[in-house]
């Protein structure tokens, strides 16, 4: 994608549909005149009084213990510099958005317009009633240093500058975990840091608190070391300065055992890193380029340990591995600050979970056969679902120990359960697919790519690395669209009637025909079906000249699913396909099946649909708990639409034990945990959180994917096809652009995943053999 292109998609992401990326929303019911008379006058003078009484009230009556103001004068703006407080507005939109979906915390963003600390330190104390915490943002030192304390002394609130304390919890808890795999003591190391901003500073400060000894560390600025015979010294870099009569990035490597990295891109040399100890430990944090490129790195020496701050390398270094979990335990237990005992808490809890058996979900989202504690996995990565319940309590714990807390957690088990409900994991599921089909992107073709929005699909999936596309359709028409799109890679072009196809094209009709000449079809109807772009396409797959496709944006559903059906056909052992869409609620995902195929399925089809169904979301990295819908609950019914639930999920009892798979059961019942430990608490689902729904029929599932969908009360993913010999899916008519990158990636994921149990398969055979 050129810069220029990215540039307006950036701009056009952010205006459109409405600017911005975050916005209010009411939390309480406001329809009726009753309603409104609580939510105003004159109900709400109440509240008001009993805070007046007693002002810890407040984070009773309102939502102020949920709401984190972050904060920024916008002169230290990423990779920016002092670009001002308007400009730096969609980067703090952007640090609010994180503190919802990763951990449930309301981020209201400040900007503020000035530089003086003391008219800073000021506005913050004079709005801080308003909020629970104060995440402090991009603001260059020392400026930084001088507010934070002040307002730390001033406020009886949590106050935080990420920038400073965030890539220093992280960063140590890699820290801790590296020495301990090379068997060195903190006491001990030689480490040297090149960068001397607010961030490099509270990182060599919190590595002082765990044990580095102040003589051992070398600190050098874009002057070079920070020795004690400088003039003109900050009080923070005379705190770091060196008596070693040295004076080079060079000279201060040779036998060290630690760098850090925040400074800029490409300083260090391979020639450096050779002068380093054995088993040297390198942090290169700079971004988005490090101090030295990380395969250069790890060519020069195969004993590294190595981290950086990018995504595309192990043991990334991000500062959301902290933020949001450290400051949703700290406002849950109504800390009046975040102090060191609570940063170091983070930082052991975050090591520590590197080192604990890593969920199946984090392997498949990252595409690793099994991450384990090692030098390539020295800290928990981004999207660990354990997160939210491992980091908050450990901030929690050490806040009411070290007695800054003003309300103390008592039941710490209740506390996790309601942690794990929260937003923070139940919203990664499109980002956990997408990141997954990157690892390994397969070959797709879109079988409509005449069409823009497809073209657009494709084009989105390309950029993003989450497939390679195959463009099938007019080709003519395909490279106009293309240059309007500006999508310029050269991605393959197939036109089904072109004389360049014709070899492909009687090759496909060959092997169709020989497949189904004793169902009618003659060498000649073969040839024609092959000018059809969903003939033609499925017999890529099929043949293996592709991974998979999607279709169906511009024809109706039954007309697309005979093709398929005819060429593709079911896998091996299955009676009947069936689909399911993954729909992205409030309260999580949820699966819900069969959403487009099977009219009225049969007791035993039902039973099938659910086993196809719960591997699909065992695919995608969740663990499938099943609930078999029906309009009445455990046997409350024998009509034969109730009596042919009951008999699906007694073959699932019976052939199935291991799934967690129970009903015949209503809605309500399913997804409300009270109301079916309360009522039915022999259920196989007492206790548990349901994430698939499998319908009686066809109707039944279909309206209510739908609805949801209209109602805007969830994003759907689908219809996924189940069953099917190949990685091909049918998108519903009229898809919109991000539904069909979607599929790209449901579809690359399929293929993936074929291609696992094939090799496990080969694998097998050629053991026995």
């Amino acid at each position: 994608m050129s810069e220029e292109k990215r540039r307006r998609e950036a701009l056009v992401y952010h205006a459109k549909p409405s600017p911005g990326k975050i916005k209010i929303v009411p939390t309480k019911p406001y329809a009726t005149q009753r309603d409104l008379a609580l939510a105003y006058s004159p109900g709400v003078a109440e509240p008001c009084l009993e805070i007046e009484k007693n002002r810890e009230d407040v984070y009773k009556y309102t939502s102020k213990g949920n709401i984190v103001a972050v904060i920024s004068n916008g002169t230290a703006v990423l990779g920016l510099g002092n670009i001002g407080p308007e400009a730096s507005k969609p980067v703090m939109e952007g640090k609010s958005l994180l503190f919802k979906i990763f951990a449930d915390i309301d981020g209201i963003d400040i900007e503020l317009d000035t530089e003086d600390v003391d008219k800073f330190v000021e506005t913050v104390k004079t709005i801080a009633p308003t909020f629970g915490g104060i995440n402090l943002e991009d603001i260059k030192a020392p400026e930084a240093f001088e507010i934070e304390r002040r307002l730390k002394e001033e406020l009886d609130i949590p106050v935080m500058h990420d920038d400073q304390h965030g890539t220093a919890i992280i960063s140590a808890a890699a820290l801790l975990n590296a020495l301990e795999l090379t068997n060195r003591k903190i006491e001990e190391v030689k480490i040297v840091v090149s960068g001397a901003g607010a961030a490099a500073v509270s990182c060599t400060k919190l590595y002082k608190a765990f044990g580095a000894m102040a003589e051992n560390i070398v600190m050098l600025d874009s002057k070079g070391v920070i020795r004690k015979d400088r003039e003109n010294l900050s009080h923070e870099k005379l705190e770091f300065a060196t008596d070693q009569k040295i004076d080079t990035l060079e000279e201060a490597m040779k036998d060290s055992d630690v760098f850090i990295g925040l400074s800029i891109a490409d300083i260090v040399t391979p020639k450096m890193l050779e002068s380093m100890a054995k088993n040297p430990i390198v942090f290169a944090m700079a971004n988005p380029n490090p101090e030295i490129k990380y395969g250069l790195a790890c060519k020069t020496r195969d004993d590294i340990i190595m981290a950086t701050g990018r995504s595309d390398h192990p043991n990334q270094v991000n500062n959301v591995l902290g933020f949001p979990f450290i400051f949703r335990g700290a406002l849950d237990v109504r800390a009046t600050t975040i102090n060191e005992e609570m940063k170091m808490a983070a930082v052991k809890a975050l090591a520590d979970l590197a080192k604990q058996p890593v969920p199946e979900q984090v392997n498949i989202t990252y595409g690793e056969t099994r991450l384990t504690f090692g030098k390539d996995y020295i800290i928990p990565k981004p999207f660990d679902p354990r997160l939210i319940s491992e980091i908050p309590p450990a901030v929690a714990k050490a806040a009411i120990q070290s007695g800054v807390s003003k309300a103390p957690i008592t039941n710490w088990e209740a506390y996790c359960e309601a942690l794990l409900q929260r937003s923070g994991d139940d919203n990664k599921v499109m980002r956990l697919l997408m990141n997954r089909a990157k690892v390994n992107p397969k070959k797709i073709v879109f079988a409509e790519a005449d069409h823009l929005d497809v073209l657009k699909a494709a084009q989105i999936a390309y950029e993003e690395g989450i497939a390679h596309p195959i463009l099938l359709g007019d080709k003519q028409i395909i490279s106009e669209l293309k240059k309007e799109l500006e999508f310029d890679a050269d991605v393959p072009i197939i036109d089904q009637y072109g004389d360049d196809s014709l070899e492909k094209r009687n090759h496909y009709a060959q092997r169709y025909w020989e497949s189904r000449k004793r169902s009618g079809t003659t060498l000649y109807s073969a040839q024609i079906k092959m000018r059809e772009r969903n003939y033609f396409g499925a017999m890529m797959v099929l043949e293996g000249d592709a991974d998979g496709m999607i279709t169906g944006h511009s024809r109706a559903y039954a007309n697309v699913v005979r093709p398929v059906f005819e060429v593709i056909g079911r896998a091996t052992s299955v009676r009947k396909a069936a689909t399911a869409h993954i729909m992205i609620t409030n309260n999580g995902p949820l699966i819900l099946s069969d959403t487009s195929i099977n009219i009225d399925p049969t007791a035993e089809e039902l039973a099938e649909i659910a086993r196809m169904t719960a591997n699909l979301g065992s695919a995608f990295g969740f663990d499938p708990v099943v609930a078999m819908l029906s309009y009445a609950n455990f046997g409350a019914s024998n009509h034969p639409h109730a009596s042919k639930v009951r008999k699906a999920v007694e073959q699932l009892h019976d052939e199935n034990p291991n799934l967690v798979v129970d009903g015949e059961i209503q809605t309500d019942f399913a997804l409300n945990r009270e109301m079916l430990q309360s009522q039915f608490p022999f259920s196989k689902l007492a206790g548990k959180k349901v994430n698939t729904l499998i319908f009686p029929n066809l109707e039944s599932a279909n309206i209510t994917y739908k609805l949801l969908k209209e109602l805007h009360a969830a994003d759907a993913i689908g219809p996924i096809m189940l069953g099917l010999r190949k990685a091909v899916h049918i998108l519903q008519l009229g898809a919109s652009v991000d539904e069909m990158v979607n599929m790209t990636a449901v579809a690359v994921i399929d293929a993936q995943e074929r291609e696992k149990r094939k090799r496990a398969k080969t694998g097998n055979s050629s053991r026995k053999a």
